[in-house]
């Protein structure tokens, strides 16, 4: 059985030697598909594959892997971005599951078609364990032939034909480095993204949205992702990701034409939101505390038992 990893790069040269010196000895082939770089990524990487192909670097990157997983020929598929290393325990990992004893995964006769690898985000400079961030399962390991990308979202995983399993060992993902590089993607690439797709969708617009999902998304991440483990890092990140929300929901009434939004008694509905808004983030104070002391309860009793059982 042999692999091909695939990659579609563009202004890479800082990542991408880490990323193909991971995977020299798991790979069978290379192949890289890259939009046109303007720096030294091409140069780097045609120094482990001869297989690279030069094309535009479309708004919608995933066009771009699909492309790179057409061109593979390996009888496995391995897609990473040039931002994530595979470990010497993962390459351990895959390579079994590939070339595994008769009537395991790796059996032409086998179900299962693909595996699903946790990654484990570095996000300024910390593993991010919490905040939605892990185990950050991703769909990169399959079949040639057994699944695809839709190329509708930049959030999809790859369409999957057959049955998939999960991998231990995680990927390691070098992903936001500074807060100038999350804004920059956020407003180059995911806010895009996610414009498109709400009116790719014809949904409706409230203006309670541009209020209602970027606090929806802060709850999410810190608190019921549990992103307050993560400590300031959770909290930064959580508040990130509820501006993201927001400068999504900015950018609709952009494409509408700015049009003028202005109810009846608008501080008023306004305040209300606030208030709804008030009620939840008190809720999970609260349920928080409670937490805090069902833990302090449960260690008083472990004492408790030790000391009778001495």
């Amino acid at each position: 059985m042999k692999i091909s990893v695939i990659l579609a790069t563009y202004n890479e040269e800082k990542n991408i030697k880490d990323c193909l010196e991971s995977v020299k000895d798991l790979a069978d082939e290379i192949v890289i598909v890259d939009g046109t770089s303007t720096d030294k990524t091409v140069e780097i990487a045609s120094r482990y594959t001869k297989k690279i192909f030069i094309r535009e670097n479309p708004l919608m990157f995933h066009k771009n892997k699909q492309y790179a997983i057409e061109k593979a020929t390996g009888d496995w598929i391995l897609y990473l971005d040039a931002d994530e290393r595979v470990t010497s325990d993962l390459e351990k990992e895959i390579k079994s599951k590939i070339h595994p004893p008769a009537g395991r995964a790796g059996n032409p006769k086998s179900k299962v078609n693909g595996f699903w690898i946790p990654r484990k985000n570095i996000i300024f400079g910390k593993w991010i364990r919490h905040t939605g961030w892990w185990p950050d399962y991703q769909l990169r390991l399959f079949r040639r032939g057994k699944a695809f990308l839709p190329c509708k979202s930049v959030h999809e995983q790859p369409q999957l034909t057959g049955k998939a399993d999960y991998l231990k060992n995680p990927l390691i993902h070098y992903n936001y480095q500074t807060v100038s590089q999350f804004v920059q993607k956020l407003n180059a690439l995911y806010t895009e993204n996610d414009k498109n797709v709400f009116l790719a969708e014809r949904k409706k617009f409230n203006w309670q949205d541009v209020i209602q999902f970027p606090a929806a998304e802060f709850l999410k991440r810190f608190f019921r992702q549990e992103g307050y483990k993560d400590g300031f890092h959770g909290l930064v990140l959580s508040i990130l990701q509820a501006f993201s929300a927001f400068v999504t929901f900015a950018k609709i009434w952009e494409q509408q034409g700015f049009l003028e939004i202005k109810p009846n008694d608008f501080v008023q509905k306004i305040e209300k939101e606030n208030h709804k808004f008030s009620k939840e983030f008190k809720y999970w104070f609260l349920t928080y505390q409670v937490a805090q002391v069902e833990n302090k309860f449960k260690k008083i009793i472990l004492k408790i038992k030790r000391k009778l059982n001495q």
